[in-house]
């Protein structure tokens, strides 16, 4: 709280404390305050005090900056003094100020300005801190005060005197004159940028430890100041005194010209009262459209360009209309997000809304404009936003529509803006915190949708614009639901009144099955209209033509022909042709049913279907007779099988073909390689290896003659037919022999033991069992390996290690590229680890001979 504010306002007599608290409701807003200090405390607030400079004008902006600047020596005299004009032009602006209780005179006639004020502007005018604020901060040492008192020539002597006196010699233009004089080259242009340019800037600190250079002389000197290494201040003194004695802050108390011509008033009312009913009527289709689909929204946020256009299409809008609907509908919380719709429905607002008269609903879209924190037809870049996306101007483009149609509120009547650019100058200097460039780019999009909704026509505001712009102190929040200040504003009510009294409640129907409406069509009877006919043109006069598709649309939504037709005598007399039309289409409709279901249950036997359908077990599947033999179900038929079976029924799956329906599982087919018979009727597929697979030649000492032919044992196999070309091992024609040797189920031996001879291929024997116990659940791929003799042995598991044969030239893959897997006297099932080669399904044996001699090379 501000002591100097309290004590002014204890001077006040009732009628000035009444006329502050009329220009600051902010502070006599719930709870009321009930004593002095309690209210200066509210006057203060600096985010109220932000909202009270926004609605003032530059010019008393103005005067409090240069107020700000003269800080203690600020007074009526001297403000206007500084700023080069008279008292009597500077008194107005400062009694603004007072009346917002942003400035205040104390008692020695000084201008005290609000600390929210002060704390907005830093540097009022372009001018730093005050010389004292650097020479008692801490980052100014007594040495370097004496220094700086030494360099000036000044006595020693206390702190206090020798600050004042620093002061006044860096505060009198013509001693500074007089040291710049003596400073060394390059130090007036580094000064000068100071003085003009602001009052900190990034320098380079180095400089400033130089000897010589402009920055150490200007530092040396009290000229400027360093809070930080790179950053250097200039005090306001000095700036003030570099600027010279004929300088004066801006000061303009007139607002810029505005060119305007005169309109006919007759013309402006009568595109108001064609706009007004437009917007309600295209906004009740739009959102009739909305609830039949539902609008999606982007995963960014906002509802796409293809949306908008269906829904312009659908209802006859163009692109940039349905653009400002769709937003102002939303934000009038006519239109929100449903989960289960999956996109943007109308809410239950729309249902009270479209009851309510024309007018009532003119006012809570209106209202929604006026507060709405984006512009629809803005362009950014070239490009329009996205519709109900993310703004940054955010609620700057509110304050920018209420300013730019401010500006023309306050233009006489019948007076239109020829000059855009003179429309945001003007707008800029009634609301000086907005900037200058967001104004000139909302400035089109805002005149446009004004012009859509009714509140300006060629170029000039209408009265309902006029109606609307009077209620600039209370435009509501976007956030709110509704603002019923606005919305139950008794001007805004009697303008809108007027804009729908001229609408049309009936229609002229033609022998040739065509309504002719004369002027804007009224709410109702544009929905009726649109519901049973297609609309063919609009403007001044709307035509709707009657067919047999329109027609069946209206009894789709519920009409009878008996109720259409009382509907359409209510608002014009009906001709006999419409009447005949109306009745043939109804006769038709309905003649044909469409129902959907899940699944259908037939019987030959009506007794059997009608007990299944009674049945009390089976009330989930929702049954419900077609026909005497036909029953529907409203579950899947898998679900209903299911059912029917668990209580005591034989039903078949069929086709719809009529077939029984048989099913198998399906086996994958072989995309390039051959197939090999698997135990069990059974296929496996051969791929061809990832490297080439030869047969080496046997070594010397463990050359052995190939087996001979046994009766019932093993097969032969042809080493010429495993060299390289043919991987299982298996020709043509041994081929059914080994799948009816492998059709027979192997005896089984006594307890299972490992073979323990010693051979070096078998070293990680115990990494791979553990390995091998692992079997392919998901598939496997065994590769190709040569085949060799069958080994004898007992009938147990027992780990192999198949290594891919080389030969002369040809790379051996490494040992840990070897595939692992578990050898059966006859068959082999395949590993986890088995490289590509074999595609197998899950489980599966494969025959020994395709496995090759294991312990080769």
């Amino acid at each position: 709280m501000d002591d100097h504010l309290l004590g002014w306002l204890k001077t006040l007599d009732e009628e000035r404390l009444a006329r502050v608290l009329a220009n600051r409701l902010d502070a006599i807003a719930p709870p009321w305050p009930r004593r002095l200090d309690t209210l200066a405390q509210r006057l203060g607030n600096g985010f109220a005090v932000m909202e009270v400079m926004r609605g003032l004008p530059l010019p008393s902006l103005e005067v409090a900056q240069a107020a700000l600047a003269l800080g203690e020596q600020a007074g009526p005299e001297t403000v206007a003094r500084f700023m080069g004009v008279p008292e009597t032009e500077v008194s107005p602006w400062l009694d603004l100020l007072f009346d917002h209780a942003l400035a205040w005179p104390d008692g020695e006639g000084r201008v005290r300005v609000a600390e929210g004020v002060a704390r907005w502007w830093a540097a009022p005018c372009g001018l730093g801190e005050p010389l004292p604020h650097y020479l008692n901060s801490w980052t100014v040492s007594a040495d370097a005060l004496r220094g700086l008192a030494r360099t000036l020539g000044l006595p020693h002597g206390p702190k206090r005197r020798t600050v004042t006196r620093v002061t006044e010699i860096l505060s009198d233009p013509a001693r500074v004159t007089a040291l710049l004089e003596r400073a060394p080259e390059g130090a007036r242009r580094l000064l000068d940028e100071f003085a003009w340019d602001g009052p900190v800037r990034d320098v380079d600190g180095g400089r400033f430890v130089v000897p010589g250079a402009p920055e150490k002389w200007a530092a040396d000197h009290g000229l400027l100041f360093r809070p930080s290494w790179n950053v250097a201040e200039m005090p306001r003194e000095v700036a003030l005194a570099l600027r010279g004695p004929d300088y004066h802050p801006p000061f303009t108390p007139v607002p810029p010209d505005l060119a305007t011509i005169p309109v006919d008033p007759e013309a402006v009312d009568h595109l108001m009262t064609l706009a007004a009913p437009h917007v309600v009527e295209r906004c009740a289709a739009m959102l009739e459209n909305t609830a039949k689909f539902p609008l999606p929204l982007l995963k960014a946020g906002g509802v796409g360009v293809r949306e908008v256009r269906r829904v312009a299409r659908d209802t006859g809008c163009d692109e940039d209309e349905t653009r400002l609907l769709l937003e102002v509908c939303a934000v009038a919380r006519l239109l929100a997000w449903d989960e289960s719709a999956g996109g943007l429905v109308p809410t239950e607002k729309f249902d009270r809304w479209r009851l309510d008269d024309a007018a009532a609903r003119l006012r809570v879209l209106l209202s929604a404009w006026w507060r709405m924190e984006r512009s629809s037809l803005r362009k950014v870049d070239g490009k329009y936003g996205t519709v109900l996306g993310d703004d940054p101007a955010g609620a700057m483009v509110a304050r920018a529509r209420r300013a730019l149609l401010g500006v023309l509120a306050r233009l006489p009547a019948s007076t239109a803006c020829t000059d855009r650019t003179g429309l945001v100058r003007s707008a800029h200097w009634h609301a000086p915190l907005l900037d200058q460039s967001l104004l000139a780019e909302c400035a089109p999009a805002v005149l446009e949708e004004a012009r859509m909704l009714g509140l300006v026509a060629l170029d000039t505001i209408t009265d309902l614009g006029r109606a609307m712009a009077g209620l600039d102190a209370f435009p509501g929040d976007e956030i709110d639901d509704s603002s019923p200040i606005v919305e139950n504003d008794p001007v805004l009510v009697e303008c809108s009144t007027r804009a729908l009294a001229s609408v049309r409640r009936s229609a002229l129907f033609g022998a040739d099955l065509t309504a002719v409406v004369t002027g804007p069509p009224a709410g109702e009877l544009a929905e009726l209209l649109d519901r049973a006919a297609e609309r063919e043109s609009r403007g001044a006069a709307s035509v709707w033509r009657f067919t047999p598709a329109s027609v069946r649309r209206a009894m789709d939504s519920g009409y009878t022909a008996e109720g259409l037709l009382a509907d359409l005598a209510e608002v014009g007399t009906v001709p006999q042709p419409l009447d005949y039309l109306i009745h043939d289409v109804a006769r038709r409709h309905g003649e044909v049913t469409v129902t959907t279901v899940a699944c259908i249950v037939q019987a030959s036997d009506p007794a059997l279907l009608a007990e299944i359908a009674g049945h009390r077990r089976l009330g989930r599947l929702g049954l419900r007779l077609l026909a005497p033999t036909v029953l529907a179900s409203s579950v899947p038929a898998d679900k209903t099988l299911a059912a029917l079976r668990e209580n005591g029924y034989a039903p078949v799956p069929i086709e719809d073909t009529g077939e029984i329906t048989i099913r198998r599982a399906r086996v994958e087919e072989p995309q390039n390689g051959r197939l090999i018979l698997l135990p069990g009727g059974r296929v496996a597929e051969f791929e061809q290896p990832p490297y080439p697979l030869v047969e080496p030649p046997p070594r010397p000492a463990r050359a052995r003659p190939a087996p001979a032919r046994r009766r019932g044992r093993g097969l032969p196999v042809r080493r010429q037919d495993v060299g390289g070309h043919r991987p299982d091992g298996l020709s043509p024609a041994d081929r059914p022999a080994v799948a009816a040797r492998l059709r027979r189920r192997p005896r089984r031996t006594g307890g299972d033991h490992a073979d323990r001879r010693p051979d070096r291929h078998h070293q990680p024997r115990r990494a791979a069992q553990r390995r091998a116990r692992r079997v392919v659940r998901g598939g496997g791929r065994l590769p190709g390996v040569p085949a060799g003799r069958h080994r004898r042995g007992p009938r147990h598991l027992r780990l192999t290690r198949a290594a891919p044969p080389a030969r002369p030239g040809v790379l051996r893959p490494p040992p840990s590229a070897w595939p692992y897997a578990v050898r059966r006297p006859t068959c082999l099932r395949v590993p986890y680890a088995v490289r590509p080669g074999l595609r197998v399904r899950p489980g599966l044996l494969v025959p020994y001979a395709v496995w090759g001699r294991w312990r080769s090379g």
